[in-house]
């Protein structure tokens, strides 16, 4: 989706980005069994799209190319969402909510998540609400929280620690999925190796070469486990590498989507149309947003 049509999305409606982690380690574990991540999180013009509009009580459709096999009933983030914030304001929550699915579900980019907080800024619109969203949002998932901007930032704690990212450079991404939902827990659960210190990130980068050589000695902490379940996430990896201009290839949050990072979006794009697998999902960012907000 370019900027021209982001800019064109109405007050009805909310765009739900995906989030990409650059890097993602795993610094420690808290009592209560959450793990301590460390990571960059970057949102590329891609993603779901939530509609709203008044409605007597509350209800949800789901369409779009992934709507298959997601249940719209109560435990849905997007209806847990809208109910949060409703017993926030001490209000009834009444909309009846549209979404359209087009981000693969259980695939490491946060778009439940992209979703929830998508409802959380419309229904703040629609209901005509001023509250600190950030506390609802952690209730709702590790991921919610940097969703509500949905601007790069850099992520900690169990994700409710956010702090401004590094200026980023121009840059393209593309985005391929091989089809596999991969569940978190499992990816958490296969996971052995010691925790990974804080990455020491610069103020910023002057290009994209410079940005994905210093994410190069970073890594993601899930991506082997990961693999060790699916290895066809491997192949992505290995593929993306190997395709023109790619600056870095790896997997994002517990999978299995990964990306690679290239020297402009026309790059990512040209590389988009080398890489065609039956059942692969692929999506190379049009435009990207502002580098920093």
């Amino acid at each position: 989706m370019s900027s021209a049509t982001l800019q064109a999305i109405q007050a009805d409606q909310e765009y739900a980005s995906a989030k990409i982690n650059l890097f993602l380690h795993v610094t420690g574990k808290r009592d209560d069994g959450y793990h301590l991540l460390d990571s960059l999180a970057v949102f590329p013009p891609i993603g779901d799209l939530l509609q709203a509009e008044p409605a007597c009580d509350l209800s949800l459709t789901i369409k779009g190319p992934f709507a298959d096999g997601l249940s719209a009933g109560p435990d849905n983030l997007v209806l847990r969402a809208a109910s949060l914030l409703a017993d926030a304001a001490c209000i009834a929550p009444t909309a009846r909510l549209t979404l359209t699915k087009n981000l693969p579900v259980a695939s490491g980019i946060g778009g439940g998540s992209a979703d929830a907080a998508a409802a959380l800024r419309l229904l703040s619109r629609l209901w005509n609400i001023n509250l600190d969203l950030l506390p609802i949002a952690a209730k709702l998932g590790a991921d919610v929280p940097v969703c509500i901007a949905a601007t790069s930032a850099r992520m900690g704690g169990v994700g409710e620690i956010l702090k401004p990212a590094p200026r980023l450079p121009d840059y393209g991404i593309l985005l391929v999925n091989p089809g596999i939902a991969v569940a978190t827990a499992t990816v958490f659960r296969a996971r052995h190796a010691a925790f990974s210190a804080m990455a020491d990130l610069p103020a910023g980068w002057p290009d994209a070469p410079a940005m994905a050589a210093d994410l190069a000695v970073l890594q993601n902490d899930l991506q082997a486990p990961a693999i060790a379940l699916e290895p066809v996430i491997a192949d992505v990896i290995a593929a993306l590498t190997s395709t023109p201009d790619c600056l870095l290839a790896r997997m994002s949050g517990s999978g299995a989507t990964c990306f690679a990072l290239y020297p402009s979006p026309q790059a990512a794009a040209h590389a988009a149309t080398l890489l065609p697998r039956p059942g692969w999902w692929l999506a190379p960012a049009p435009q990207m947003f502002p580098p920093t907000q």
